[in-house]
């Protein structure tokens, strides 16, 4: 129960092996990219205890051996204290360019240590070990790596694809599930930017997938690889048709900085809630069915995940301020914002031509039924 989705960028492809058990195969798959049999796998915390030592065990069945280190848990890792100290770690290891850098863990540790692996010695070969849905199906693909600034999320980072990403779905029943329906958020995004049968085929076989059913999992992250994997081997740098990734994210970062990045919304979270905003704005403006928007926040609840502001706890800021904070997203050029809005689902395009009072709106209405 195996799948392989190959990423084609030419010197620079590699392939997602998707499945139980890898980490146990960990050594196969990575041995042949070695040019001496060691590693250096830097984790978080709370992932090394559950499973640094069946990575360990894998790659020391076919000879090799690992250094370690931990960084701490959460979105506050993604930051230059971290970055640096891991950036001195490998140094400290003897690093080489030929050598190869382990990211074990979710979308904060892949983003941390694929940076790393960027700037060290002007780039070092890595693999992506995701550990969360979210990360196996979205982060660790398409060689986007980087850390937060204090003016938002993800401004600072570089393009640098893995040589290897191993989605071991058997660690994802580790997940609370709070984590892994976060990651759904991303799951459904796909769907809703670019496959309505697929995302019909996630309204049906969503109770399964959060279930545990391993084939519906196995099928839910191969479909959203292959999706990202077709996007990224189009427009590697994000030139262009590479932004409809970002469908719910423009609104997601505004709400994860107004949250300051804490546990009160977890980036799939933010993700979700974004989207079922996104489609709201496109139907308001006209350009999808009235009906869309409900039939996203429908699935959404289904799942039991966040859907509206309403879903945030604690207090955020007004629309005017939410909309500030958008315009620090890495989408804005000359000053205007990149949307990603929706002609129905799975339509989704690229748009500087929304008018920011129907988004002001829009939002003021949200935070008026939360209030």
């Amino acid at each position: 129960m195996r799948e392989v989705v190959h990423v084609g960028l030419g010197a620079r492809a590699y392939d997602i092996e998707i499945g139980p058990g890898l980490l146990a195969e960990a050594g196969r798959l990575i041995g042949p990219l070695l040019r001496r049999p060691m590693v250096a796998v830097i984790a978080d915390e709370r992932v090394a205890d559950l499973h640094l030592g069946s990575l360990r065990e894998g790659l020391e069945k076919q000879g090799i051996s690992l250094v370690s280190m931990t960084l701490p848990s959460g979105e506050s890792t993604k930051s230059w204290p971290h970055f640096t100290r891991t950036v001195e770690w490998l140094l400290e290891q003897k690093i080489e360019r030929d050598d190869m850098v382990v990211a074990l863990g979710g979308g904060v540790i892949g983003d941390l240590v694929g940076f790393a692996a960027a700037v060290l010695r002007r780039g070092v070969r890595f693999v992506q070990v995701p550990t969360t849905l979210l990360a196996q199906v979205d982060s660790s693909v398409g060689g986007k790596t980087g850390i937060n600034s204090v003016k938002g999320k993800n401004l600072i980072g570089a393009f640098h694809q893995p040589s290897l990403v191993l989605a071991d779905t058997e660690v994802l029943s580790t997940l609370s599930e709070r984590d892994f329906l976060a990651g759904y958020g991303e799951v459904v995004k796909y769907g809703l930017l670019g496959d309505s049968i697929f995302f019909q085929w996630l309204e049906r076989n969503g109770s399964r997938i959060a279930s545990g059913e391993m084939a519906a999992r196995i099928a839910a992250v191969k479909r959203s690889c292959e999706m990202k994997a077709e996007i990224v081997a189009r427009d590697e740098t994000e030139q262009g048709e590479r932004a409809l990734l970002n469908l719910g994210h423009t609104f997601c970062h505004s709400l994860e900085a107004a949250t300051d990045y804490s546990d009160r919304l977890l980036h799939g979270e933010g993700v979700a809630i974004g989207c079922a905003l996104a489609f709201e704005v496109s139907a308001r403006m006209g350009l999808c069915a009235q009906e869309d928007p409900s039939r996203v926040r429908a699935h959404l609840r289904d799942m039991k995940m966040k859907v509206d502001l309403a879903d945030i706890p604690g207090d955020l800021p007004n629309a005017d301020a939410l909309i500030s904070l958008m315009m620090q997203d890495k989408k804005v050029r000359d000053g205007r914002i990149n949307f990603i809005m929706a002609r129905g689902i799975g339509e989704a395009f690229v748009t500087p031509d929304v008018d920011l009072d129907l988004v002001r709106t829009v939002l003021g209405d949200a935070l008026a039924a939360k209030s």
